[in-house]
């Protein structure tokens, strides 16, 4: 349900999992303007329960420290839309929930910008057992096409480096 209202191809959230089932290994999420649906979309899927740890919907800033861990500092120097706080994001979802890998994204969906941040600017952050990567995009459309959009190039940019 979830999964094809975000147009995701099921089978591709499948794989994802069972790849990481058969590592072993879990996933945990902060997400900002996602809010919880990338861990909607990955607990859609049966099965996911032997990989999701949980998730921190962290859509205040305030938040993104008091339950990601972010550094306060970072925050007020960087703003909240920004990639080292992505990564940060990504770092304390899995230190929060005792996953392997954590996801975390922040970004503007609109439709005002924030911060000066324009919207359509998201950075996805993950850290894993030996990887640490963000990717940082511009989306298209309206409030609905980005944050749709920031949960596919979540699971994609997951699944390259989970191998």
């Amino acid at each position: 349900m979830i999964v094809e209202a975000l147009d995701l191809p099921r089978e591709r959230v499948a794989d994802l999992l069972a790849r990481l089932r058969g590592r072993g290994e879990t996933l945990a999420t902060a997400e900002s303007l996602t809010a919880g649906l990338v861990a909607a979309a990955l607990t859609d899927v049966a099965g996911s329960s032997a990989v999701v740890r949980g998730g921190l919907v962290v859509y205040a800033t305030d938040l993104k420290a008091e339950l990601a861990g972010v550094d306060p500092e970072l925050l007020a120097e960087r703003g909240a839309v920004d990639p080292e706080v992505a990564a940060a994001l990504a770092a304390g979802a899995r230190t929060r929930c005792g996953a392997d890998w954590g996801v975390g994204l922040t970004g503007v969906a609109g439709p005002e910008p924030q911060d000066g941040v324009e919207p359509g600017v998201v950075h996805v952050g993950v850290a894993g057992p030996e990887a640490r990567s963000v990717r940082s995009v511009r989306l298209d459309g309206d409030r609905h096409r980005v944050r749709a959009a920031a949960v596919r190039v979540a699971l994609e940019h997951v699944a390259e480096l989970v191998r």
